[in-house]
């Protein structure tokens, strides 16, 4: 597993952390309880960090030194070549590797290539595209386009989380010359699981008495918390309702962004019902899902939408963008709502059936609940074994040619 710019050991919900750190962690985990060993490189960001890290039986995380370690995300592309050094330098020194799986671009340029380096089959999951953040009003620079084609190109096999995200991938980049799986990424149903409302509230230190809006994600306009913001603002006849946003700074205009939200709250009168959270471990953020009366995901795209899933696997009512992934986790009407558009008034309207309807809420949450429950990481590792062996028992030259 290649997964440079962020570690699957850190918290997600800040920086460059998020969804695709949770993703690489439980995949490689299951993938170590499955039998197959797994080791995750990454790319060593603070001093101190110990070369290897033995996570459990089978699944170790390797700390690639490359560059400065206090590098911005957009500097990483400097430090690709320093980082494809020290990986193979690594297999090299050990028992090399059956197949390299590159998750983001940045790591699907590492992957391509170890690919031609070692002869083994790269396997590609992107977590966002540059085509697909355009169409949501987020420019991606061209030389990054490009790097994702090449790579795209070279791809024994490309995944994606579910029949959305193909149908997309297949508009905005034809078919590939590998083949596209469709894997979904899952939840921990240790972890989220239906529970008791007042009692998640008082174990956080929430009141019982008042409308909960919950908003997680990183504090950048891709994951549109002003829209979340906004909706709170246009929900008349609610006037104690409150948004609670779990999340953290995240790039390099980060903390600019966080200072907007802010700010934001201030300018619609909300600030005394918005309430800002640092990112929480597992453990304690499922309690937040179980305290909320509504999830809202306003995101501008999603391959997958893991909150969504969190939320629903909690037994919450979502409501979300009509985008990417979020089409496959919320049943529009059954298990939440689907927002087309970016319209805050839409969102307040779609919020307030919620909180106006608690026997309908409670239907959609039980709805929800049942519907996360296909959602295993089990499962993913399998589907993921399945294609690894297939492309491991291929010769070299029926790998994808590529230059």
């Amino acid at each position: 597993m290649i997964s440079l710019h962020t570690s699957p050991l850190v918290q997600p919900g800040a920086g460059d952390s998020g969804g695709m750190n949770v993703y690489v962690r439980e995949v490689a985990s299951a993938m170590a309880q499955a039998g197959i060993e797994c080791t995750t490189y990454t790319r060593a960001d603070r001093e101190g960090l110990p070369p290897e890290v033995l996570v459990e039986p089978g699944h170790r995380v390797v700390h690639v030194e490359a560059g400065a370690h206090d590098l911005p995300k957009e500097a990483l592309p400097d430090v690709l070549d320093a980082f494809t050094d020290g990986v193979l330098a690594h297999l090299e020194r050990g028992a090399g590797a059956d197949v390299v799986h590159g998750n983001y671009w940045l790591s699907g340029v590492v992957g391509h290539r170890l690919k031609h380096a070692l002869d083994i089959p790269l396997v590609s999951t992107f977590h966002t595209l540059a085509r697909v953040k355009a169409e949501g009003g987020d420019l991606e620079p061209e030389w990054r386009e490009r790097a994702e084609a090449d790579v795209i190109a070279c791809s024994d096999a490309i995944c994606v989380s579910c029949p959305e995200e193909e149908r997309q991938f297949r508009r905005l980049y034809g078919d590939p010359d590998g083949r596209i799986e469709i894997v979904p990424p899952a939840v921990e149903h240790a972890f989220f699981a239906p529970g008791d409302r007042a009692g998640a509230r008082r174990a956080i230190g929430l009141p019982v008495d008042r409308p909960v809006l919950l908003f997680v994600g990183r504090i950048q306009p891709l994951k549109a918390p002003d829209v979340a913001i906004r909706a709170l603002g246009a929900l008349h006849g609610y006037p104690t309702a409150m948004l609670a946003i779990i999340g953290g700074a995240s790039g390099s205009d980060g903390e600019a962004h966080l200072a907007a939200a802010r700010e934001l709250a201030a300018e619609l009168g909300v600030a005394d019902r918005v309430l800002f959270v640092p990112p929480q471990p597992h453990h304690i953020l499922s309690s937040w899902y179980r305290a909320a009366d509504v999830v809202v995901v306003p995101s501008r795209s999603e391959s997958f939408g893991l909150v969504a899933l969190e939320a629903a696997a909690c037994g919450i009512p979502v409501v979300a963008a009509a985008v990417g992934g979020l089409l496959n986790i919320v049943h529009d009407g059954v298990t939440g709502w689907l927002v087309e558009g970016r319209d805050p008034d839409r969102y307040a309207r779609a919020i307030s059936q919620v909180l106006g309807d608690p026997t309908g809420a409670a239907a959609m949450g039980a709805a929800a609940a049942v519907r996360a429950r296909r959602f295993t990481w089990s499962f993913t590792a399998a589907r993921l074994r399945r294609l690894y062996t297939d492309l491991a028992a291929q010769p070299a030259p029926a790998l994808v040619a590529c230059s």
